[in-house]
């Protein structure tokens, strides 16, 4: 109970923060320096982490101000160190056994779940690839199911490298060629769409199988 009191106190404290100073913080990043950037990954996880502004934003102005790969590397593990904070905060913070008793206790979410924990690795990298599913719903859906905390750690980090990658070039893009941008759009839409169309055939298949 002390446990769960503290987890919400201290979230709490650290949102009401970021919605009065996340311009600030932006702009820091923005203006400082490269040698700066450990203290930049810190702050990107903290904002990936508590979103009060789109992620993607911050994405782009790391990427803008440190250049697409390290910029890229910058969110990613931003990214990457937020949900596994995220999904660590309610599998071990005491939410974690309620939350599988009710994803098990309807039929329909009983069968969607199974289905996911059967195939979490594949999944979860395929949906971290496609970023209109909000993060914090894979975050929290995967921490209420029984999948394994080292394979969600693995396939979601892996499925965050196309979405990060693209976010950092679209800010170092923008203020170097902005003409660039569209090709960028339209090759990332493409393969959103094979992405997509690949991960429904093969649910299909999986569950004609069954």
């Amino acid at each position: 109970m002390y446990r769960k009191i503290f987890l919400l106190i201290g979230s709490l404290i650290v949102i009401i923060s970021l919605v009065f100073y996340h311009e600030s913080l932006l702009s820091w990043i923005q203006n400082n320096e490269q040698d700066r950037w450990l203290l930049v990954t810190v702050i990107a996880t903290i904002m990936s982490l508590f979103p009060v502004i789109p992620y993607p934003l911050v994405g782009s102005v790391i990427g803008a101000a440190y250049g697409p790969t390290l910029g890229a590397v910058i969110i990613w593990t931003g990214s990457t160190l937020a949900s596994i904070t995220f999904f660590s905060l309610i599998r071990y913070g005491g939410f974690h056994k309620l939350g599988t008793k009710i994803l098990l206790k309807y039929a329909a979410t009983k069968k969607i779940t199974l289905l996911f924990e059967r195939n979490a690795f594949m999944s979860i990298t395929i949906m971290r690839m496609i970023p209109v599913i909000p993060s914090i719903i894979i975050n929290a859906y995967a921490a209420l199911s029984r999948v394994r905390f080292i394979i969600y750690a693995i396939s979601s980090g892996l499925g965050k490298i196309p979405s990060m990658t693209l976010f950092a070039f679209i800010g170092h893009t923008l203020v170097t060629d902005p003409i660039e941008l569209i090709y960028m759009v339209i090759i990332y839409a493409v393969f959103l769409s094979i992405v997509y169309s690949g991960y429904k055939f093969w649910l299909k298949k999986i569950e004609h199988r069954e």
